[in-house]
């Protein structure tokens, strides 16, 4: 059982992410200070060392935790029962835009920061980013078996661009419609 002490603990943990995010997203990971990470959550920013032993290390936890909770996301998808691999596809694409639109500055942090990571962090992330292209990669390819391995990589890195693309544009969130016209372009993409 978890005591409320260490869940107060995993509180203030994910708002010192969750602010991150947003700050890195909006001025850069090295334009950010501890004393602003620490404001935006309400604290001093020496209580950030409390949580995490420095500022990159709250960078690798969001980037490499993001590339573990799609992967592990897309896997249970996968595993779960479908009528067809088009409904499979279809709950893939849901689940990828609902991160995409519910993480938008996430997004903006990866596009961004990917090479402020150590180089031990950047190959964890590509690697779980590569694997996570293949469980999508895998549905397209029992869909559309004509299509050859290097065309569906060409397919799948489209579609997550598209998907991924609503994280650098205000207005799109203005769309009455942006869910339903983003999943009828992604299957558009990966069905051809």
């Amino acid at each position: 059982m978890t005591t409320a002490r260490a869940q107060g603990k995993a509180r203030t943990r994910q708002r010192f992410l969750d602010a991150a995010a947003q700050l890195f997203a909006d001025r850069g990971f090295h334009a950010v200070s501890i004393g602003e990470l620490g404001t935006a959550v309400g604290v001093s920013g020496p209580a950030l060392y409390r949580h995490f032993p420095s500022k990159e290390a709250m960078l690798e936890e969001i980037l490499i935790g993001t590339s573990e909770f799609l992967l592990q996301g897309g896997s249970e998808i996968v595993a779960a029962p479908h009528g067809s691999d088009r409904e499979l596809l279809d709950a893939l694409i849901d689940f990828h835009l609902t991160f995409a639109l519910t993480h938008r500055d996430v997004i903006r942090v990866q596009d961004r920061e990917l090479g402020t990571l150590p180089k031990a962090a950047n190959r964890e992330v590509r690697k779980l980013q590569r694997q996570y292209l293949t469980v999508w990669a895998e549905v397209v390819g029992r869909i559309r078996p004509e299509v050859t391995p290097a065309d569906r990589q060409v397919t799948m890195h489209a579609a997550f661009g598209l998907l991924n693309s609503t994280a650098h544009n205000t207005e799109v969130a203005a769309s009455a419609d942006e869910r339903g016209i983003l999943t009828e372009a992604a299957r558009r993409v990966l069905l051809g």
